[in-house]
């Protein structure tokens, strides 16, 4: 009877021995949890939703930051500074998860739309976005990647689906992007998922491959046309220009005429007003006047002059230049 009861006392003072280490360990060993557990790091592209008790309590800028340890509350971390893609009829991502060259086309059902004109074009694009609210983000929705991929396959079909699949292929690319841009932003703040629409970019759009070919062709003759069109239209504005200019030069030179002879009209007319003055003053003297001043107009033009009369024996002097012929 005494063996068990010493068996006994040894135990029970071996347990309290044993008590003295280890409640002090484990006490260190909570407060090297709870320690590790208390504070974390947001990183500067990252904000943090923190859940307490499975209810949300804030959202934590970049930074050191403070929480209840052992499972009191929860904290979520959330890219809101990083510009996410989302790929439609292509994928640039390789195996290790970074951009590449475009993979091979095998996701003809995101990129075959139906345009306006009711033809058939492939169209590629990107949308770019970023977290605006993580909580929205992580809470408003389930499944917030999937929802933004068929609001932006649903807006880009109905902004092709209202054009012409010229206008697709060719001049209406930054206006598609602009407009798709737009709605996506408008339909994703009603569902409020916290996100916002950076950018839409076309990255390639052809016509379906069967018909390619035929539409090659059809794009050749048009850029033949616009050549043609421009060589024609910088022609029209080499010879049009030169034209007017020529005619314009023609018509002032006409006014510069009509008006020195209307100018010289004017003065013949004020002349013969004022010898007509002179002549009703005293005509004989004018009348000899003007006939001196025509004579000597008249003389003056001429270098030699011979006069001949027939009641004059031999030839008559007259003074011209000086000389006497």
């Amino acid at each position: 009877m005494n063996q068990p009861q010493n068996d006994f006392e040894k135990m029970k003072r071996d347990l309290q021995v044993a008590s003295k280490f280890l409640v002090p360990l484990v006490t260190v060993i909570l407060l090297l949890v709870g320690a590790n557990t208390t504070f974390y790091t947001v990183e500067p592209d990252e904000e943090a939703v923190v859940i307490r008790f499975g209810r949300y309590l804030n959202t934590n800028p970049p930074g050191l930051h403070f929480k209840i340890p052992f499972g009191v509350d929860k904290v979520l971390k959330v890219k809101t500074k990083r510009v996410l893609q989302a790929e439609f009829g292509f994928r640039t991502t390789d195996s290790r998860g970074r951009r590449s060259e475009y993979s091979e086309r095998t996701f003809g059902n995101e990129s075959l739309m139906l345009t306006g004109d009711l033809n058939v074009a492939d169209v590629e694009w990107a949308v770019q976005y970023q977290i605006s609210d993580p909580f929205k983000f992580l809470f408003q929705t389930s499944s917030p990647e999937s929802n933004i991929r068929d609001v932006s396959e649903s807006i880009m079909r109905r902004v092709v689906g209202d054009r012409l699949v010229s206008d697709v292929l060719t001049t209406g690319k930054i206006e598609i992007e602009t407009q798709a841009q737009e709605l996506m932003q408008e339909v994703l703040n009603v569902y409020d998922m916290g996100i916002k629409i950076v950018s839409v970019k076309l990255q390639d759009v052809n016509p379906p491959n069967g018909v390619k070919p035929s539409f090659n062709e059809v794009n050749e003759a048009k850029q033949e046309q616009e050549k043609v069109i421009n060589v024609a239209e910088g022609e029209y504005n080499k010879v049009i220009p030169e034209a007017r200019g020529k005619a314009e030069k023609l018509v002032s030179a006409a006014e510069g005429y009509s008006e020195a002879l209307v100018n010289r009209a004017l003065g013949d007319a004020e002349k013969f007003e004022s010898v007509l003055k002179e002549y009703q003053r005293a005509p004989s003297i004018t009348r000899k006047r003007i006939y001196l001043e025509t004579m000597e107009e008249i003389f003056s033009r001429m270098e030699d002059i011979t006069i001949v009369d027939p009641s004059i024996k031999g030839i008559l002097p007259v003074y011209s230049e000086g000389k006497v012929k």
